[in-house]
């Protein structure tokens, strides 16, 4: 077995994933039979530098190169090989957001993520212009609110992408990107697989009336589907990569996606009727449509899978960042009495307090809003715990609700597909951090949404796998074998996990939360108001 890793390492039979995730920058390392070899990775935090959420371009560029150098380390050392050759690979990150630059390709403005509320009026202006949704934090959202506002920079937008183009532009020179990641820029045509025509056409006849030369077509990437080629790296994009100058150049790459397409990728979910969800610093829910919804909703995105399916995501700007928080101050509790705890022992033991708390909550209530939450109208983060003087207070009764509030805004918007829009799952699939605990958030996840959650087993390492089965695709695909094919035919065929069932009296008990939780909201908005 030994033997034939280090042959399919020297041959460059081998498959790279690197995802941009919000708190991890991940590179994962596949063989021809879809196993992770190796991986590495870089811890990374957001900054709120002005009131806006950001990232600089700098840490960036450390955190891919240090993750990089971390698997050609791993692979160096449990294999012998050193990596020098890839079959294919393939670069996503967060979706969203704004990126510009003009035509030296500077960057004209600090990198605006999804995480920013501050488009609501570009996005209300452009959703009734074009009868679509459009959330805040899409690109074209902060686009017009950046010409609302008259930022000086914009006519010089020479232009614009997401963070996956970013990169892959930089490694390979080409201004493309990846269908799924693509629909969270602009409105996709899944007739024609690319912007949506009559919608640019649109949008350009606003700019004019700003008084701008600007033309959308012009500065938007080429939109790819998956399998499509999308550039090979260049001697400029492997030293970027890999600084030590080990890569070679050359390497063929995948369209670079958003980390909701190497979600879907990951869990199998790419055919129509299936779904997951997503669950980090942000939660997430993809349901690919077997027909188009029948309204506009705010709380509902109109997006695609990596082949440009049509899919209903229900996205909430927070899940795990205030949990995170909860058990950092716990592990200082322990600590101020010598206690010394593994990480994930305490998630693990705090995890499994919940599942022993009232089916209620106990009369608690918890707003882990880090961040604004357009779902439910809330345009800026006071993370909130209350409860009545004849509340329960207890740390399962606790660490219950912490955990339902990563969960409970997504539950509105789910709410809108499956009681509105008559859509039935057979089950959704979980991938991300609130999982990493065997049997606990998928099993609240299942009754809080009335469906049974699964967690394979074989999408361990998330987006980053994900990726790197849609660079496999690129290089092993049959003639005419779709993404969904290939995915059920060769990558999932003996997948194994299991799923949880939605429980009654847990149901019904997080029904009783979501009342207080909904009832409770104003209490969010004064928060916002009065703690400036």
């Amino acid at each position: 077995m030994a033997q034939s890793i280090q042959e399919t390492l020297s041959k460059g039979h081998t498959f790279l994933g690197i995802e941009l995730g919000s708190t991890r920058i991940k590179a994962v390392l596949i063989g021809e039979d879809f196993s992770p070899l190796a991986s590495g990775t870089y811890d990374w935090e957001n900054r709120l530098e002005d009131g806006i959420w950001t990232y600089h371009i700098a840490d960036l560029w450390k955190g891919i190169q240090t993750s990089f150098q971390r698997l050609y380390e791993e692979v160096s050392s449990r294999y012998g090989v050193p990596l020098t050759r890839l079959g294919a690979l393939g670069i996503s990150a967060m979706m969203h957001g704004y990126l510009a630059f003009d035509k030296k390709g500077t960057v004209l403005a600090p990198f605006r993520t999804w995480r920013n509320t501050t488009t609501e009026k570009a996005a209300g202006i452009l959703r009734e212009h074009f009868h679509f949704n459009i959330p805040q934090r899409w690109s074209i959202a902060h686009l017009y609110q950046a010409i609302l506002d008259k930022e000086d920079h914009v006519k010089d937008i020479a232009f614009l992408t997401t963070l996956s183009g970013y990169v892959h532009w930089k490694l390979t020179g080409e201004k493309v990107l990846g269908i799924g990641d693509a629909s969270g820029m602009f409105p996709i045509d899944s007739r024609t697989k690319t912007f949506h025509q009559g919608m640019l056409d649109q949008f350009n006849a606003l700019v004019r009336e700003a008084g701008l030369g600007l033309k959308l077509p012009d500065i938007l990437p080429q939109v790819l589907s998956a399998g499509e080629k999308a550039g090979v790296l260049s001697v400029e994009g492997a030293r970027l990569l890999d600084p030590a100058g080990n890569l070679s150049e050359g390497i063929p790459l995948c369209p670079p996606e958003g980390d909701a397409g190497t979600g879907m990728t990951a869990t199998n979910s790419v055919a129509e009727r299936t779904g997951n969800v997503s669950a980090g610093t942000s939660i997430f829910a993809m349901v690919v449509l077997e027909k188009a919804l029948s309204g506009v909703y705010p709380e509902i995105d109109m997006v695609t899978t990596p082949s440009g399916k049509p899919v209903a995501m229900v996205h909430c700007n927070n899940c795990t960042s205030d949990l995170d928080a909860w058990v950092r101050l716990f592990n200082e509790v322990l600590q101020t009495f010598g206690a010394r705890v593994e990480k994930p022992a305490l998630y693990d033991a705090l995890y499994a307090q919940a599942l022993e708390g009232e089916a209620d909550g106990g009369g608690l209530l918890s707003y882990n809003y880090y961040g604004g939450e357009p779902i439910t109208a809330v345009d800026q983060g006071r993370p909130l715990f209350v409860r009545m003087p004849d509340s329960n207070l207890t740390l399962a009764n606790f660490m219950r609700v912490i955990l339902y509030s990563t969960m409970a805004t997504l539950k509105i918007g789910m709410d809108i597909l499956t009681e509105k829009e008559g859509i039935r799952l057979d089950r959704l699939l979980g991938h991300g951090g609130l999982f990493k605990t065997k049997g606990v958030g998928q099993r609240l996840l299942a009754s809080a949404l009335n469906v049974p959650v699964g967690v394979m087993e074989s999408a361990g390492e998330g987006g980053p796998w994900g990726m790197a089965l849609l660079a496999a695709y690129l290089v092993q695909k049959g003639a005419a074998e779709t993404l969904e094919d290939f995915l059920r035919n060769k990558v999932f065929v003996h997948a194994g996990g299991e799923a949880a069932e939605p429980d009654a009296k847990t149901r019904q008990g997080f029904a009783d939360f979501m009342k207080q939780y909904k009832a409770g909201i104003p209490i969010e908005r004064a928060a916002v108001e009065y703690l400036p």
